[in-house]
């Protein structure tokens, strides 16, 4: 490895490919491990932690472990999907079934920090029938939608980020990849590439 590395704990998801290839375009690498293969530690090799959707709905009893490794690591975390589902359960929120969502629905998003400079309409990638409740104790809700009033939300220390939308898909879901990379450590020549990235428009 030659730069900053992201560890992805991989819950199941169907998309690790798409999700570690969108960090590698931000010239972070990667390395995934299995969810049942995690440790509750991290060493110094990694600088940000990843947790991807699941196939099953979440129970934080099946994840305590993980979320054991969020916390004692301080590194910054991304969830994604059931990753977020598992941040807000240990943190006090619940899961609720709603609308099937398959497909791109708009998102509003809070601009005026964290996601300084992003849209504030974007259409982000859905694939669920399960919701946070209510936005889980240590965090605000930076991001919501008709359907959905807890779709993207930020710890109150500014380390942990979590997404309803599988942010592995679509320039708008790269956004705010983009917009986490930022918490991650480089060198300041890593630093000016990583913000200067420039996707195909995605199909």
């Amino acid at each position: 490895m030659t730069g900053p590395c992201v560890l992805i704990i991989d819950n199941g998801s169907l998309s690790i490919g798409p999700l570690r290839r969108r960090f590698e375009r931000l010239h972070l690498d990667t390395e995934v491990v299995r969810v049942a293969d995690a440790s509750t530690r991290v060493d110094g090799r990694y600088q940000a932690l990843v947790l991807s959707g699941t196939k099953v709905p979440a129970h934080v009893g099946d994840y305590r472990h993980v979320v054991d490794l969020v916390l004692r690591s301080g590194l910054p975390t991304l969830g994604v999907c059931g990753g977020m589902h598992i941040l807000a359960l240990a943190h006090g929120a619940k899961l609720e079934r709603g609308q099937q969502r398959v497909g791109n629905y708009p998102v509003e998003l809070e601009t005026d920090g964290f996601l300084a400079g992003l849209k504030r309409t974007v259409s982000l990638f859905q694939r669920h029938t399960l919701y946070v409740n209510r936005v889980p104790t240590g965090f605000s809700a930076i991001g919501w939608s008709e359907s959905c009033p807890v779709e993207v939300i930020l710890s109150d220390d500014g380390r942990i980020l979590g997404a309803q939308a599988h942010l592995e898909f679509r320039d708008d879901g790269f956004a705010l990849i983009q917009a986490f990379a930022r918490l991650v450590p480089v060198p300041a020549t890593q630093d000016e590439r990583r913000n200067d990235v420039r996707f195909p428009a995605d199909r």
